[in-house]
């Protein structure tokens, strides 16, 4: 089935800005997170396309790769975290000599062959959190599938411990590179003896049968730290599978997801709070206690007369800044509760209300500002 187009799985434009790209992803993905509907294939599912489609998308070079080529820019093994054309892969491509190397490397006999051990590849990790651990940080324990090395070669791939104890691949003769005809071509390939590296142990390890490296699972601490975003991805060096014998080991990405919160939303280093208020307390005005992102407890002075959607600030009082001893602030969003399931003596009081506020002037000026422009409308007509 023919993958759906990324804008429109966030449902915005082509031409949508950093923020509106932002705004539809958080939508969708607090409306179709896991935790939110256990059990729902369906819902997952969705979770999942609207994470791949704002991880193209957010990031700019992937968006101008996907502008350009659409899904095929991350075929061939690209995927969203980079994009692959003509073969060439630019996938986290650290430096210009990796890019040549792999453009050029099989024609002028650069680090592909030629005795080259392989390094090992990067790893992904997925790991969730609370608001609370993205604002104050925290340390996970991973335990991640991986390639570790071999314990009984000691990583070298042979019986003996010995890292020179390699000779030319029978089959390549050294080259890492054997060449097939095909009709008027000549096709050359990475040799399947000796993997590309133009060697071979001569008493491989009886456990990892001479590639120095053993499938194992491995446990290790990542540190989150305070202020992180939702989709942040933390690079964690040398923490990726074992490399071949003598090669450098890969990366391991975590993949940081952060999960809703039943009271607090987050915007950047702001936060948001809605705070019901009871109709009395609206009008008279007053005070209110709110909880703070922190644990701590701030009071809200309520003035006389407050409506729905009033907004209060309480500076930094927000969420972490990255890197940094600054805080953002909280917002306290009102909301005014009509009562429900009056008492006898609550409805009679009401009522005295009522009858009052209709010879009252000014005492619901929206109100009646309104069924002033609805009365001239028709006195007009």
């Amino acid at each position: 089935m023919a993958k759906q187009d990324y804008y429109a799985t966030l449902g915005v434009a082509k031409g949508a800005s950093a923020d509106e790209l932002k705004k539809a992803y958080r939508k969708l993905a607090m409306q179709h997170h896991p935790d939110r509907n256990p059990g729902d294939g369906m819902s997952e599912a969705k979770f999942k396309e609207v994470n791949e489609a704002y991880d193209v998308l957010k990031d700019e070079q992937k968006r101008a790769a996907y502008d350009r080529f659409g899904h095929a820019a991350f075929e061939q093994g690209g995927g969203p975290g980079g994009f692959n054309r003509g073969g060439f892969d630019f996938t986290d491509a650290g430096n210009l000599g990796d890019i040549f190397d792999q453009m050029f490397g099989d024609a002028m006999g650069g680090r592909r062959g030629g005795g080259r051990t392989r390094a090992g590849a990067d790893l992904r990790a997925p790991v969730e959190i609370s608001l609370v651990e993205a604002f104050t940080g925290c340390d996970r324990t991973l335990r991640v599938p991986s390639r570790v090395q071999c314990d009984v070669c000691a990583g070298t791939g042979s019986e003996t411990r010995d890292r020179a104890s390699q000779e030319n691949c029978p089959q390549c003769g050294g080259s890492g590179k054997v060449r097939a005809q095909q009709g008027f071509f000549v096709v050359e390939r990475t040799c399947p003896t000796c993997g590309g590296m133009g060697r071979v142990i001569k008493n491989p390890c009886r456990v990892c049968h001479g590639q120095g490296t053993v499938q194992r699972d491995k446990s290790l601490k990542v540190s989150i730290p305070a202020g992180i975003e939702d989709g942040t991805r933390i690079r964690v060096p040398g923490e990726g599978e074992a490399g071949g014998p003598g090669a450098p080991p890969g990366d391991l990405y975590v993949q940081v997801a952060i999960r809703p919160h039943d009271l607090f939303q987050r915007d950047g280093a702001n936060i948001f709070l809605r705070v019901p208020l009871r109709m009395s307390m609206a009008a008279l005005g007053g005070e209110i206690d709110v909880p703070s992102i922190d644990g701590t407890v701030g009071r809200v002075k309520v003035p006389p007369g407050t409506q729905t959607g009033a907004q209060f600030r309480l500076r930094s009082k927000g969420f972490s800044v990255l890197r940094s001893t600054a805080r953002g602030d909280m917002y306290i969003q009102v909301a005014v509760e009509t009562p429900q399931n009056l008492t006898k003596k609550q409805r009679e009081l009401m009522e005295e209300f009522e009858a009052e506020a209709k010879h009252a002037s000014k005492g619901s000026p929206e109100a009646e500002g309104f069924f002033a422009k609805v009365k001239e409308f028709f006195d007009h007509k």
